[in-house]
């Protein structure tokens, strides 16, 4: 295997996607693997081995002061491409790189009241609205919510199926019924919408792993379809068939820091701020979170009042 980087870069995006890794998985190892090539500069990747990363790591956390999260997330790049790229696993080295740690911040996080809740779900507008309705309701990820396709919908049984989620695990969570009506407008739309690329020889997305080989029509089904697709219309530059990708995120994190300045909320609202909130009011509510466990029914009909 040529040591070039654009070679290794190539290898590195081949390795994660046999895995089934997300996109922004697939993004965030490259970045790392790039800055931890261009910080040991001309060296040859042949030399560069549990001490070069341990340089490295350190530098991250001394000299640019980022995260302990972003650390880790560079640590896992590096020893992803060194096992599963380069073919050269670092032993027992993987477990005790003496990096220099960067500290984790001790702070808690910020959870809004059920009415400061009530009061940003009402400065918003769909599907933004929609999307936040997930989030608290079912203490959904941003990306979890973002991702779900129609048949992830349970109304009848009150389960959303989120696919993929962190660790790439699948799991089961809530569909609150005060999301329901909500989210069946928003299926109107989007039903609207793919309709219409159908009618112009679009309709098509993009399906996990090898399904789209194995059922090719699966790509313009309804039921594959994203609850939440994107405005924009895309074109694969390979095949030239026009699909659509999720919503961005940017759009429901603007969304939100834009309500939560309307509806006068003076603490720093999020996404995430949602998820917390989510939580911390189930267990005020009496409800045992290890065995909903952000997924595991039995769960309360309806969280948002």
């Amino acid at each position: 295997m040529s040591h070039s980087r654009r070679p290794i870069l190539d290898d590195l995006s081949a390795a994660i996607r046999t895995r089934h890794y997300s996109r922004r998985t697939e993004k965030a190892y490259a970045h790392w693997v790039l800055r931890f090539l261009r910080y040991h500069g001309v060296r040859p990747i042949e030399d560069l081995e549990a001490p070069e990363i341990n340089a490295f790591l350190s530098h991250l956390a001394v000299k640019e002061k980022v995260a302990a999260s972003t650390q880790s997330q560079a640590r896992a790049a590096l020893l992803f491409l060194f096992r599963h790229v380069l073919r050269r696993p670092l032993g027992t080295d993987e477990d005790t790189v003496a990096i220099v740690r960067a500290r984790a911040p001790k702070h808690l996080p910020v959870v809004l009241s059920k009415a400061e809740v009530r009061s940003l779900l009402a400065a918003m507008r769909p599907p933004a609205r929609t999307v936040a309705f997930l989030l608290y309701g079912g203490g959904l990820r941003l990306m979890e919510a973002l991702r779900l396709r129609v048949h992830d919908l349970d109304a009848e049984r009150g389960q959303l199926t989120v696919r993929a989620g962190k660790g790439n695990r699948d799991r089961i969570t809530l569909y609150p019924a005060a999301a329901v009506g909500p989210v069946e407008e928003q299926l109107a739309r989007a039903r609207r919408l793919h309709e219409r690329d159908l009618g112009r020889g679009a309709g098509h997305v993009p399906l996990p792993a090898a399904l789209a080989r194995k059922y090719p029509g699966a790509t313009r089904a309804w039921e594959w379809q994203w609850v939440f697709p994107a405005s924009r219309l895309h074109h694969s530059p390979r095949t030239g068939a026009g699909f659509r990708w999720p919503l961005h995120p940017s759009a429901v994190q603007r969304a939100i820091k834009e309500a939560a300045r309307v509806a006068d909320i003076s603490r720093r609202a999020s996404c995430h701020t949602l998820r917390h909130s989510f939580a911390t009011h189930l267990l005020e509510d009496g409800y045992d979170l290890a065995l909903l466990g952000f997924g595991c029914l039995p769960a309360p009909p309806g969280h948002i009042d």
